[in-house]
Protein backbone atom coordinates (compact mmCIF):
# COMPACT_ATOMS: atom_id res chain seq x y z
CA UNK A 1 0.00 0.00 0.00
CA UNK A 2 1.47 3.49 -0.33
CA UNK A 3 2.53 5.81 2.02
CA UNK A 4 1.41 9.50 2.83
CA UNK A 5 3.37 11.58 1.03
CA UNK A 6 4.92 14.86 2.46
CA UNK A 7 6.83 15.68 -0.65
CA UNK A 8 6.32 19.43 -2.11
CA UNK A 9 3.79 19.72 -4.78
CA UNK A 10 5.33 20.67 -8.22
CA UNK A 11 4.14 24.34 -9.63
CA UNK A 12 0.74 23.99 -11.61
CA UNK A 13 1.06 24.05 -15.57
CA UNK A 14 -0.18 27.51 -16.30
CA UNK A 15 1.07 28.11 -19.65
CA UNK A 16 -2.19 27.20 -21.65
CA UNK A 17 -4.27 29.34 -19.21
CA UNK A 18 -1.37 32.66 -19.60
CA UNK A 19 -1.75 32.21 -23.44
CA UNK A 20 -5.29 31.51 -23.61
CA UNK A 21 -7.65 34.86 -25.02
CA UNK A 22 -9.84 36.61 -22.80
CA UNK A 23 -14.09 36.84 -24.19
CA UNK A 24 -14.29 39.98 -24.88
CA UNK A 25 -17.43 40.49 -23.27
CA UNK A 26 -15.80 39.35 -19.55
CA UNK A 27 -16.69 41.61 -16.76
CA UNK A 28 -14.07 44.25 -15.62
CA UNK A 29 -12.42 44.27 -18.95
CA UNK A 30 -12.74 47.37 -21.53
CA UNK A 31 -15.81 46.91 -23.80
CA UNK A 32 -14.66 45.59 -27.08
CA UNK A 33 -11.56 44.11 -25.90
CA UNK A 34 -10.05 41.87 -28.64
CA UNK A 35 -7.32 39.13 -28.58
CA UNK A 36 -6.38 39.75 -25.72
CA UNK A 37 -4.62 37.26 -24.09
CA UNK A 38 -4.36 36.62 -20.10
CA UNK A 39 -0.44 37.12 -20.04
CA UNK A 40 -0.91 40.10 -21.63
CA UNK A 41 -2.96 42.03 -19.21
CA UNK A 42 -0.10 43.43 -17.07
CA UNK A 43 1.27 45.15 -20.68
CA UNK A 44 -1.93 47.60 -21.79
CA UNK A 45 -0.85 50.24 -19.00
CA UNK A 46 -4.12 50.19 -17.64
CA UNK A 47 -4.43 52.11 -14.89
CA UNK A 48 -7.71 51.69 -12.35
CA UNK A 49 -7.79 54.96 -10.91
CA UNK A 50 -7.19 56.83 -14.37
CA UNK A 51 -10.67 55.24 -15.14
CA UNK A 52 -9.03 52.27 -17.68
CA UNK A 53 -11.25 50.02 -16.88
CA UNK A 54 -14.99 50.00 -16.26
CA UNK A 55 -16.46 49.84 -12.76
CA UNK A 56 -17.57 47.95 -10.79
CA UNK A 57 -14.39 46.19 -10.66
CA UNK A 58 -13.03 43.56 -8.46
CA UNK A 59 -9.19 44.14 -7.78
CA UNK A 60 -6.38 42.12 -5.43
CA UNK A 61 -4.04 44.17 -4.25
CA UNK A 62 -0.33 41.63 -5.14
CA UNK A 63 1.24 43.20 -1.98
CA UNK A 64 -1.13 42.21 0.47
CA UNK A 65 -1.47 38.38 -1.10
CA UNK A 66 1.80 38.00 -1.59
CA UNK A 67 2.30 38.92 2.31
CA UNK A 68 -0.95 37.19 3.56
CA UNK A 69 0.56 33.53 1.58
CA UNK A 70 4.39 34.18 3.06
CA UNK A 71 2.21 34.68 7.19
CA UNK A 72 0.30 31.44 6.51
CA UNK A 73 3.61 29.54 5.20
CA UNK A 74 5.26 31.10 8.24
CA UNK A 75 2.39 30.29 10.32
CA UNK A 76 2.28 26.06 9.63
CA UNK A 77 6.19 26.08 9.44
CA UNK A 78 6.38 27.73 13.00
CA UNK A 79 3.69 24.71 14.06
CA UNK A 80 4.22 21.63 12.51
CA UNK A 81 0.96 21.94 10.52
CA UNK A 82 -0.04 21.42 6.41
CA UNK A 83 -1.98 23.51 4.69
CA UNK A 84 -4.09 22.77 2.10
CA UNK A 85 -6.10 25.43 1.20
CA UNK A 86 -9.55 25.47 0.08
CA UNK A 87 -9.27 26.17 -3.91
CA UNK A 88 -13.39 26.65 -3.48
CA UNK A 89 -12.28 29.86 -2.26
CA UNK A 90 -10.62 31.57 -5.33
CA UNK A 91 -11.00 29.09 -8.12
CA UNK A 92 -7.83 30.19 -9.79
CA UNK A 93 -5.38 28.32 -10.73
CA UNK A 94 -2.99 31.08 -10.54
CA UNK A 95 -3.50 31.37 -6.61
CA UNK A 96 -3.36 27.89 -6.37
CA UNK A 97 0.01 28.10 -7.62
CA UNK A 98 1.31 30.91 -5.58
CA UNK A 99 -0.15 28.09 -2.61
CA UNK A 100 1.70 25.47 -3.75
CA UNK A 101 5.47 27.82 -4.08
CA UNK A 102 4.55 28.66 -0.72
CA UNK A 103 4.57 25.15 0.47
CA UNK A 104 0.86 23.83 0.20
CA UNK A 105 0.53 20.15 1.07
CA UNK A 106 -2.23 19.80 -1.59
CA UNK A 107 -5.21 21.82 -2.96
CA UNK A 108 -9.00 21.23 -1.49
CA UNK A 109 -11.77 21.01 -3.34
CA UNK A 110 -15.85 20.88 -2.82
CA UNK A 111 -16.88 19.29 -6.17
CA UNK A 112 -15.63 17.01 -9.16
CA UNK A 113 -15.97 20.05 -11.26
CA UNK A 114 -13.16 21.43 -8.97
CA UNK A 115 -11.59 18.55 -9.28
CA UNK A 116 -10.89 18.46 -12.53
CA UNK A 117 -9.52 22.05 -12.56
CA UNK A 118 -7.12 20.66 -10.25
CA UNK A 119 -6.59 17.93 -12.93
CA UNK A 120 -6.59 20.10 -16.04
CA UNK A 121 -3.57 22.54 -14.39
CA UNK A 122 -1.63 19.53 -12.95
CA UNK A 123 -2.35 19.76 -9.13
CA UNK A 124 -1.03 16.71 -8.15
CA UNK A 125 -2.26 16.18 -4.62
CA UNK A 126 -6.08 17.10 -3.48
CA UNK A 127 -8.28 16.55 -0.87
CA UNK A 128 -12.01 16.78 -1.93
CA UNK A 129 -13.73 17.42 0.89
CA UNK A 130 -17.29 15.98 0.56
CA UNK A 131 -18.50 12.30 0.04
CA UNK A 132 -18.54 11.36 -3.62
CA UNK A 133 -22.15 10.32 -4.35
CA UNK A 134 -23.52 9.43 -7.93
CA UNK A 135 -21.80 7.69 -10.52
CA UNK A 136 -20.77 10.97 -12.08
CA UNK A 137 -18.59 11.84 -8.93
CA UNK A 138 -17.29 8.20 -8.05
CA UNK A 139 -15.97 7.41 -11.75
CA UNK A 140 -14.03 11.25 -11.81
CA UNK A 141 -12.02 10.27 -8.47
CA UNK A 142 -10.82 6.85 -10.02
CA UNK A 143 -10.40 8.75 -13.27
CA UNK A 144 -8.12 11.00 -11.39
CA UNK A 145 -5.60 8.46 -9.75
CA UNK A 146 -6.08 6.18 -12.95
CA UNK A 147 -5.03 8.78 -15.61
CA UNK A 148 -3.75 11.57 -13.84
CA UNK A 149 -1.55 9.60 -10.92
CA UNK A 150 -3.17 12.22 -8.82
CA UNK A 151 -3.00 11.80 -5.46
CA UNK A 152 -6.58 12.05 -4.07
CA UNK A 153 -7.99 11.89 -0.67
CA UNK A 154 -11.96 12.19 -0.24
CA UNK A 155 -14.73 11.33 2.71
CA UNK A 156 -17.10 8.84 3.74
CA UNK A 157 -19.38 9.29 6.48
CA UNK A 158 -21.95 6.32 6.01
CA UNK A 159 -21.17 2.42 5.07
CA UNK A 160 -23.53 3.34 2.29
CA UNK A 161 -20.76 5.80 1.00
CA UNK A 162 -18.56 3.16 1.30
CA UNK A 163 -20.42 0.70 -1.02
CA UNK A 164 -20.74 3.26 -3.34
CA UNK A 165 -16.78 3.81 -3.44
CA UNK A 166 -16.61 0.16 -3.96
CA UNK A 167 -18.90 -0.04 -6.81
CA UNK A 168 -16.64 2.77 -8.22
CA UNK A 169 -13.36 0.78 -7.41
CA UNK A 170 -14.99 -2.16 -9.27
CA UNK A 171 -15.87 0.04 -12.49
CA UNK A 172 -12.26 1.90 -12.61
CA UNK A 173 -9.62 -0.05 -10.68
CA UNK A 174 -7.03 2.24 -9.33
CA UNK A 175 -3.12 0.35 -8.81
CA UNK A 176 -2.07 -0.61 -6.01
CA UNK A 177 0.59 2.33 -5.80
CA UNK A 178 -2.58 4.87 -6.01
CA UNK A 179 -5.73 3.97 -4.08
CA UNK A 180 -8.21 6.23 -2.99
CA UNK A 181 -7.15 7.45 0.12
CA UNK A 182 -10.40 7.63 2.30
CA UNK A 183 -10.82 10.08 5.78
CA UNK A 184 -13.77 9.81 7.53
CA UNK A 185 -15.56 12.95 8.27
CA UNK A 186 -16.47 12.96 12.20
CA UNK A 187 -19.67 15.66 12.23
CA UNK A 188 -21.62 16.83 15.13
CA UNK A 189 -25.72 17.70 15.92
CA UNK A 190 -27.00 20.22 13.85
CA UNK A 191 -23.98 20.10 12.05
CA UNK A 192 -23.47 19.44 7.87
CA UNK A 193 -22.29 15.78 6.54
CA UNK A 194 -20.00 13.26 8.74
CA UNK A 195 -20.45 10.28 11.17
CA UNK A 196 -22.42 11.40 15.09
CA UNK A 197 -21.35 8.58 16.90
CA UNK A 198 -17.74 7.22 17.44
CA UNK A 199 -18.99 3.91 16.86
CA UNK A 200 -20.08 4.64 13.59
CA UNK A 201 -17.08 6.24 12.65
CA UNK A 202 -14.90 3.28 13.23
CA UNK A 203 -17.64 0.98 11.39
CA UNK A 204 -17.24 3.60 8.22
CA UNK A 205 -13.26 3.11 8.73
CA UNK A 206 -13.05 -0.58 9.23
CA UNK A 207 -15.23 -0.67 6.03
CA UNK A 208 -13.07 0.99 3.94
CA UNK A 209 -10.14 -1.37 5.11
CA UNK A 210 -12.20 -3.27 3.06
CA UNK A 211 -12.61 -2.74 0.04
CA UNK A 212 -9.43 -3.03 -2.17
CA UNK A 213 -8.54 -0.12 -4.24
CA UNK A 214 -9.29 2.52 -1.14
CA UNK A 215 -7.17 2.86 2.03
CA UNK A 216 -7.98 4.67 4.98
CA UNK A 217 -5.73 7.54 5.46
CA UNK A 218 -7.28 9.28 8.35
CA UNK A 219 -10.27 11.39 9.85
CA UNK A 220 -11.14 14.77 9.55
CA UNK A 221 -13.94 16.94 10.65
CA UNK A 222 -15.54 20.89 9.46
CA UNK A 223 -15.27 22.95 12.51
CA UNK A 224 -16.19 26.64 11.28
CA UNK A 225 -19.86 26.11 11.80
CA UNK A 226 -19.35 25.84 15.34
CA UNK A 227 -20.12 28.56 17.37
CA UNK A 228 -17.92 29.29 19.96
CA UNK A 229 -13.74 28.04 19.85
CA UNK A 230 -14.96 25.74 23.26
CA UNK A 231 -16.90 24.20 20.39
CA UNK A 232 -14.56 23.52 18.01
CA UNK A 233 -11.98 22.09 20.50
CA UNK A 234 -14.87 19.62 21.59
CA UNK A 235 -15.10 18.33 17.73
CA UNK A 236 -11.54 18.90 17.01
CA UNK A 237 -11.04 16.62 20.45
CA UNK A 238 -13.50 13.61 19.22
CA UNK A 239 -11.70 13.43 15.65
CA UNK A 240 -8.61 12.48 17.47
CA UNK A 241 -10.19 10.39 20.43
CA UNK A 242 -11.81 8.73 16.68
CA UNK A 243 -8.52 8.45 15.57
CA UNK A 244 -6.92 6.88 18.60
CA UNK A 245 -9.27 4.23 18.72
CA UNK A 246 -8.65 3.20 14.83
CA UNK A 247 -4.90 3.19 15.18
CA UNK A 248 -5.24 0.84 18.14
CA UNK A 249 -7.16 -0.91 16.54
CA UNK A 250 -4.51 -1.60 13.85
CA UNK A 251 -6.83 0.01 11.73
CA UNK A 252 -4.46 1.35 9.43
CA UNK A 253 -1.48 0.01 6.96
CA UNK A 254 1.68 -0.50 8.61
CA UNK A 255 4.52 2.01 8.35
CA UNK A 256 1.73 4.48 7.35
CA UNK A 257 1.54 8.00 8.67
CA UNK A 258 -2.18 9.51 9.40
CA UNK A 259 -4.00 12.37 8.20
CA UNK A 260 -5.92 14.59 10.79
CA UNK A 261 -7.18 17.37 9.10
CA UNK A 262 -9.98 20.52 10.24
CA UNK A 263 -11.61 23.16 7.52
CA UNK A 264 -12.17 26.34 8.64
CA UNK A 265 -10.88 29.59 7.77
CA UNK A 266 -12.33 31.08 11.38
CA UNK A 267 -10.86 28.79 13.98
CA UNK A 268 -7.68 27.33 12.50
CA UNK A 269 -5.95 28.43 15.96
CA UNK A 270 -7.93 25.94 17.58
CA UNK A 271 -7.08 23.39 14.98
CA UNK A 272 -3.43 23.71 15.46
CA UNK A 273 -3.20 23.45 19.40
CA UNK A 274 -5.53 20.66 19.50
CA UNK A 275 -4.00 18.01 16.68
CA UNK A 276 -0.50 19.51 18.47
CA UNK A 277 -1.74 18.15 22.29
CA UNK A 278 -2.55 15.10 20.99
CA UNK A 279 0.17 11.85 20.84
CA UNK A 280 0.06 8.82 18.39
CA UNK A 281 2.36 6.08 18.14
CA UNK A 282 2.67 7.04 14.13
CA UNK A 283 3.45 10.02 12.45
CA UNK A 284 0.71 12.08 12.19
CA UNK A 285 0.62 15.09 9.18
CA UNK A 286 -2.12 17.42 10.96
CA UNK A 287 -3.48 19.72 7.57
CA UNK A 288 -5.00 22.78 8.01
CA UNK A 289 -8.20 23.49 5.09
CA UNK A 290 -8.33 27.40 5.22
CA UNK A 291 -8.31 29.21 2.65
CA UNK A 292 -9.65 32.80 2.72
CA UNK A 293 -6.35 33.72 4.60
CA UNK A 294 -5.04 34.38 0.68
CA UNK A 295 -7.11 37.46 0.48
CA UNK A 296 -8.84 37.64 4.11
CA UNK A 297 -11.88 40.11 4.23
CA UNK A 298 -12.45 43.09 6.38
CA UNK A 299 -15.91 41.71 7.80
CA UNK A 300 -15.94 38.25 9.95
CA UNK A 301 -12.91 36.63 8.81
CA UNK A 302 -10.72 40.17 10.06
CA UNK A 303 -12.89 39.63 13.50
CA UNK A 304 -11.93 35.87 13.43
CA UNK A 305 -8.15 36.59 12.94
CA UNK A 306 -8.34 39.40 16.05
CA UNK A 307 -9.74 36.79 18.10
CA UNK A 308 -7.05 34.38 17.10
CA UNK A 309 -4.42 36.94 17.76
CA UNK A 310 -5.30 37.58 21.17
CA UNK A 311 -6.01 33.56 22.09
CA UNK A 312 -4.17 31.66 20.55
CA UNK A 313 -0.95 30.09 22.45
CA UNK A 314 0.58 29.02 19.11
CA UNK A 315 3.61 30.44 17.57
CA UNK A 316 3.08 33.95 15.16
CA UNK A 317 5.13 35.05 12.47
CA UNK A 318 5.97 38.98 12.41
CA UNK A 319 2.31 40.53 11.05
CA UNK A 320 -0.69 39.31 10.24
CA UNK A 321 -3.59 39.02 7.46
CA UNK A 322 -4.83 42.15 5.79
CA UNK A 323 -7.15 42.64 3.34
CA UNK A 324 -6.26 42.01 -0.24
CA UNK A 325 -9.59 42.10 -2.26
CA UNK A 326 -11.06 45.32 -2.79
CA UNK A 327 -14.33 45.93 -5.46
CA UNK A 328 -14.54 49.45 -6.65
CA UNK A 329 -17.48 51.06 -7.82
CA UNK A 330 -18.58 54.82 -9.31
CA UNK A 331 -20.83 57.47 -7.15
CA UNK A 332 -23.99 57.14 -9.57
CA UNK A 333 -26.30 59.32 -7.95
CA UNK A 334 -27.08 61.21 -5.01
CA UNK A 335 -30.75 61.52 -5.27
CA UNK A 336 -31.70 62.16 -1.84
CA UNK A 337 -30.49 63.34 1.57
CA UNK A 338 -28.61 60.65 3.32
CA UNK A 339 -28.54 58.27 0.28
CA UNK A 340 -26.30 57.90 -2.10
CA UNK A 341 -26.43 55.13 -5.09
CA UNK A 342 -23.34 53.46 -5.81
CA UNK A 343 -22.60 51.00 -9.27
CA UNK A 344 -21.99 47.70 -7.20
CA UNK A 345 -24.74 45.37 -6.49
CA UNK A 346 -25.07 41.84 -5.94
CA UNK A 347 -23.97 39.97 -8.63
CA UNK A 348 -20.81 41.74 -8.02
CA UNK A 349 -19.74 41.33 -4.04
CA UNK A 350 -20.36 39.28 -1.61
CA UNK A 351 -23.20 40.28 1.15
CA UNK A 352 -24.01 36.50 3.07
CA UNK A 353 -21.22 37.49 5.84
CA UNK A 354 -22.47 41.33 5.96
CA UNK A 355 -22.56 44.53 3.79
CA UNK A 356 -19.56 45.71 2.01
CA UNK A 357 -17.58 48.07 3.80
CA UNK A 358 -16.95 51.49 1.93
CA UNK A 359 -12.68 51.97 2.81
CA UNK A 360 -11.60 54.47 0.24
CA UNK A 361 -12.62 57.31 -1.98
CA UNK A 362 -11.14 59.24 -4.96
CA UNK A 363 -11.84 61.78 -7.01
CA UNK A 364 -10.51 60.91 -10.65
CA UNK A 365 -9.93 64.33 -12.05
CA UNK A 366 -6.57 65.38 -10.69
CA UNK A 367 -6.97 66.78 -7.56
CA UNK A 368 -6.05 64.20 -5.43
CA UNK A 369 -2.89 62.27 -4.83
CA UNK A 370 -4.39 59.54 -4.49
CA UNK A 371 -7.50 57.20 -2.76
CA UNK A 372 -8.59 58.92 0.64
CA UNK A 373 -10.36 56.65 3.60
CA UNK A 374 -13.75 57.41 3.29
CA UNK A 375 -14.97 59.37 5.81
CA UNK A 376 -16.71 58.09 9.10
CA UNK A 377 -20.52 57.45 8.74
CA UNK A 378 -20.69 56.68 5.24
CA UNK A 379 -22.53 52.73 5.95
CA UNK A 380 -23.89 50.13 3.00
CA UNK A 381 -27.67 50.52 3.82
CA UNK A 382 -28.76 47.93 1.00
CA UNK A 383 -27.39 46.02 -2.21
CA UNK A 384 -29.97 45.35 -5.31
CA UNK A 385 -28.63 43.20 -8.15
CA UNK A 386 -26.20 46.26 -9.74
CA UNK A 387 -26.81 49.37 -7.02
CA UNK A 388 -25.58 49.90 -3.64
CA UNK A 389 -27.21 51.86 -1.06
CA UNK A 390 -24.55 54.17 0.80
CA UNK A 391 -25.81 55.80 3.90
CA UNK A 392 -24.25 59.12 3.72
CA UNK A 393 -23.59 62.17 6.05
CA UNK A 394 -24.23 65.44 5.13
CA UNK A 395 -21.01 66.87 5.20
CA UNK A 396 -19.96 63.80 3.05
CA UNK A 397 -17.33 64.90 0.80
CA UNK A 398 -18.27 62.29 -2.00
CA UNK A 399 -19.56 63.34 -5.69
CA UNK A 400 -21.23 61.67 -8.83
CA UNK A 401 -18.46 60.55 -10.60
CA UNK A 402 -15.63 59.61 -7.93
CA UNK A 403 -14.24 56.40 -6.97
CA UNK A 404 -15.08 53.64 -3.97
CA UNK A 405 -13.40 51.19 -2.52
CA UNK A 406 -15.36 48.51 -0.65
CA UNK A 407 -13.77 45.97 1.62
CA UNK A 408 -15.59 42.61 1.64
CA UNK A 409 -16.82 39.96 3.76
CA UNK A 410 -16.45 36.20 2.87
CA UNK A 411 -14.02 36.23 -0.28
CA UNK A 412 -15.81 32.84 -1.47
CA UNK A 413 -18.67 34.97 -2.89
CA UNK A 414 -17.06 37.48 -4.08
CA UNK A 415 -14.50 35.24 -6.24
CA UNK A 416 -17.31 33.68 -7.91
CA UNK A 417 -18.74 37.02 -9.08
CA UNK A 418 -15.10 37.31 -11.27
CA UNK A 419 -14.50 35.23 -14.42
CA UNK A 420 -11.51 37.90 -14.05
CA UNK A 421 -10.10 39.80 -11.29
CA UNK A 422 -7.44 42.97 -11.70
CA UNK A 423 -4.08 42.09 -9.76
CA UNK A 424 -2.66 45.94 -8.91
CA UNK A 425 0.11 46.95 -7.51
CA UNK A 426 -0.01 49.47 -4.51
CA UNK A 427 -0.84 52.48 -6.50
CA UNK A 428 -3.51 50.58 -8.41
CA UNK A 429 -1.94 50.22 -11.75
CA UNK A 430 -2.57 46.64 -13.25
CA UNK A 431 0.31 44.30 -13.54
CA UNK A 432 -1.75 41.23 -14.03
CA UNK A 433 -5.05 39.46 -14.58
CA UNK A 434 -6.48 36.25 -12.46
CA UNK A 435 -8.76 33.87 -14.02
CA UNK A 436 -11.34 32.01 -11.75
CA UNK A 437 -13.12 28.40 -13.00
CA UNK A 438 -16.62 28.73 -11.32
Amino acid sequence: MASTSISPLPRLALEPLRAAVLDRSTKGLPPGTEGLTLAAVGEQGWHVLAGDLPLPLAVIRKSVLEANSRWMKAFTALNGLEISPHGKTTMAPQLFDLQVADGAWAITVATVQQLDVCRRFGVRRVILANQPIGRQAVDACFSAIRENGIELYCLADSLTGVSLLAEGAARLPPSSTHPLHILVEIGFEGGRTGTRTREEALLVARAVGEVPGLQLAGFECFEGLQPTPAGADRLIDEVIAVAQEADDAGLFAAGRAMVLSAGGSSLFDRVGERLNAAAFARPVVKVLRSGCYLTHDSLSYAAAFRRILHDTSLALPEGGLEPALEVWAYVQSRPEQGRTMLTVGKRDISYDSGMPVPLRWYRPDGSMAAPQPMPAGHTVLALNDQHCHLGTPLDSPIAIGDMVAFGIGHPCTTFDKWAFLALVDDDYRVIDGIRTFF
